[in-house]
């Protein structure tokens, strides 16, 4: 495994999207806690959930209460392992999501998130989403009050565009240490995002990672699934004995020292294959075949 930097902390350069475990179409328990002990057995030591990654009617939290669990039954060691948790979203009985980014309303979440982790203070915790009704400043300054609280240690924002990123620096200062948004082969409209997060020190934790590889081998498909605007994904994956998303993983690394992708898993393989894309190193040619 290699590792990268977020905040003060030294942390793997590929972490585990727990949001698989925990929502609509979740393995079962079983599979669940083997599937974040393989990670964990495979080097990776961020593991990221939120409040709202529940089933539809259920009770908020689901994703963080496995969390606990599977740190708590796991063999190895696990003390270096960070948790990062979000709060500022809820879910419909519909399955649909909400937004709200009210200071009163993110108090409560965190203090809800810290009890179900069982830790003393959360390592990592993200404000999820702008609530488009409440002053992006005043959900930040929630932020500010649960680290100053000690609460959180650190702190990070997720879908969010550069000027966001620079109020929620402005006001949270050094202790922002991260910026999770959506980006991948498919999806790049967050260039912008990631050019900022290198220029500040931020690290930047892409979430749906994967988007625009389609299944192959890994998920047991073929890579003649490929769509053919991300044929090169499956070309280099050829040549170099690996999966199009671990070539996609690889990719995301490259783009930046500060990129941290953090795909998801729901089995014990997946979660495997994602981390051993850290050592997959690609070069200029084929990064050149890959960027276009």
């Amino acid at each position: 495994m290699r590792y990268r930097t977020l905040g003060d902390l030294r942390v793997s350069a590929i972490g585990l999207g727990a949001m698989p475990l925990s929502i609509e179409g979740a393995p079962d328990e079983r599979r669940a806690l083997a599937t974040v002990h393989a990670a964990l057995d495979a080097g990776v030591t961020l593991l990221d959930t939120a409040d709202s990654y529940h089933p539809p009617g259920g009770e908020p939290g689901a994703g963080e209460l496995l969390v606990a669990r599977a740190l708590k039954a796991y063999g190895g060691d696990a003390r270096n392992v960070l948790v990062a948790t979000k709060g500022g979203r809820g879910r419909t009985d519909d399955g649909g999501w909400t937004v709200d980014g009210r200071p009163e309303h993110l108090r409560r979440a965190a203090e809800g998130s810290l009890r179900r982790l069982g830790t003393d203070t959360i390592g990592l915790y993200q404000l999820h989403k702008p609530d488009p009704d409440v002053p992006y400043a005043e959900s930040l300054g929630a932020i500010r009050e649960l680290l100053d609280a000690g609460t959180i240690r650190l702190a990070g924002i997720s879908n969010v565009d550069a000027a966001q990123i620079r109020l929620a620096r402005e006001i949270l200062g050094d202790r922002l240490v991260s910026v999770q948004n959506r980006y991948s082969p498919a999806v790049r409209d967050a260039e912008a995002e990631l050019r900022l997060c290198a220029e500040l020190g931020l690290a930047f934790m892409p979430w749906s990672p994967l988007g625009g590889i389609s299944r192959s081998s890994l998920d047991g498909g073929s890579a003649q699934e490929a769509d053919p605007r991300f044929g090169a994904f499956h070309r280099v994956a050829r040549e170099r004995g690996a999966s199009p998303q671990q070539v996609a993983l690889a990719w995301l690394l490259a783009r930046s020292e500060t990129v941290i992708p953090i795909p998801g898993a729901s089995r014990p393989e997946t979660a495997r294959a994602s981390a051993e894309a850290a050592e997959l190193v690609l070069g200029e040619a084929e990064l050149a075949e890959l960027d276009r």
